[in-house]
């Protein structure tokens, strides 16, 4: 945000602290906001002059008080406008969902969306959302509107009416982040550092098991700070891998070490050409033309890899209902281990660890058992005598779906983060 700085103090400044700094600096202090996932108050100033942010930030860190002084970045949601060709749900098939469902739904699990404003009182969403929070309530006077991108994120998580959904049984936690002009359209909403970091808080303390995020941006420590604390607390991120092009460089918060990055391909396994890539992609996941909830109980087609990251926390989901002990490390694991392999052999920085497969997933976390094929799998070596082989995770072919949808005019969305 221009002309903003996030400042935190070291333990034993002084109480008056804050109001010396914006006196001697030519700050206004907008709010102090106390953090529970990192203990930790951040004094929100806005410059007063024409001063550049460097300028500022540099002197705030020369007072043996300041802990440290960083700016509040700007993020952007990650998908782009309804695309010209209307597609069907052929995620169900490529993600098989109704050899999952047999097994599991998700049933109970808490699963934060952070995005903007969801319409709840769709169909297909009615009873999904256990609560609600508001992290711009604090910056705007106007009550919020439902907005298409987080209707459509939180859907695709899971709606339970006829919109198939990887979990529809689950909790959703529904945090709005981002706002804008046009709240009806997809684009155009943003939120900053100080919003991401009240949402990741407030879910901490709702209990959310997963977290999902299609939103873009710079890197920033505080936001790296939250997610490896909540990772340390047993919570698995999720995010959008960024629709920025093949030349960007990565974008957070899916470029972090805490997050699952999540990149989009069509129903023909082609990747979203306006996708991130990166050795950071874990996986993939249906992200073109997308059937997708929308607000005032209507439906649509969108693209990017936003609509592909909360299909891989529904599974995700899936897999802590079967087994509510795994950790965020055994939950990645599961994803990216039985992932249908796509592109070169191998992990590789377009689709990550391939395409990710819902009851594979399961039978990998140990939630279902193998299949013939499966259990007959030699392993790279034999067992010693006397200790049972175990099966390898399987790369299975996914079943041919509906008619293709062709990229000849993939939608584009604006670059990932604004200044």
């Amino acid at each position: 945000m221009p002309g903003e700085v996030l400042v935190a103090l070291r333990p034993g400044a002084p109480a008056d602290m804050p109001a010396r700094l914006a006196r001697r600096e030519r700050l206004t202090l907008i709010a102090s906001e106390r953090f529970g996932l990192v203990p930790v108050t951040l004094h929100r100033f806005r410059i007063r002059d024409r001063r550049g942010l460097a300028a500022v930030i540099a002197a705030l860190s020369t007072d043996r008080h300041v802990a440290s002084a960083r700016p509040n970045h700007v993020y952007a949601l990650v998908q782009a406008p309804e695309p010209a060709f209307a597609g069907s749900q052929y995620a169900v098939a490529k993600l098989h969902l109704p050899q999952a469902h047999a097994l599991a739904t998700g049933r109970d699990v808490a699963v934060a969306v952070i995005d903007s404003g969801i319409d709840a009182a769709h169909p297909e969403l009615a009873g999904a959302v256990a609560k609600s929070f508001d992290a711009l309530a604090r910056s705007e006077t106007a009550p919020p509107s439902p907005h298409a991108h987080g209707t459509a994120v939180a859907g695709l998580v899971g709606a339970r009416g006829q919109l198939a959904s990887a979990a529809p049984a689950s909790r959703l936690l529904a945090i709005r982040a981002f706002s804008g002009t046009g709240e009806a359209r997809p684009s155009g909403a943003q939120g900053t550092t100080i919003h991401v970091l009240r949402a990741l808080d407030w879910a901490a303390g709702a209990g959310a098991r997963i977290v999902t995020m299609s939103f873009a941006g710079p890197a920033d420590a505080w936001l790296s700070q939250f997610l490896a604390a909540g990772l340390a607390k047993g919570t698995l991120y999720v995010a959008a891998a960024g629709n920025a092009g093949p030349a960007s460089p990565p974008l957070h918060p899916a470029a972090d070490p805490s997050v699952v990055a999540v990149t989009a391909t069509d129903a023909e396994d082609r990747l979203y050409p306006a996708a991130n890539r990166g050795a950071h992609v874990a996986l993939a996941a249906p992200g073109v033309e997308v059937f997708v909830a929308a607000p005032g109980g209507g439906y649509g087609f969108l693209s990017g890899t936003s609509m592909a990251a909360p299909q891989v926390a529904g599974i995700a989901a899936m897999l802590l209902q079967a087994k509510p002990d795994l950790t965020p490390a055994a939950l990645r694991s599961a994803l990216t281990g039985s992932a249908r392999d796509l592109g070169p052999p191998g992990p590789d920085p377009e689709y990550g660890a391939g395409f990710a497969q819902a009851d594979a997933a399961l039978r990998a976390a140990g939630a279902a058992p193998p299949t013939i094929a499966e259990a007959a799998r030699p392993t790279s070596a034999s067992p010693p005598q006397g200790m049972a082989e175990t099966a390898t995770p399987p790369a299975l072919a996914s079943p041919q779906g509906p008619a293709g949808t062709p990229d000849a005019v993939p939608a584009t969305e604006p670059p990932g983060p604004r200044p």
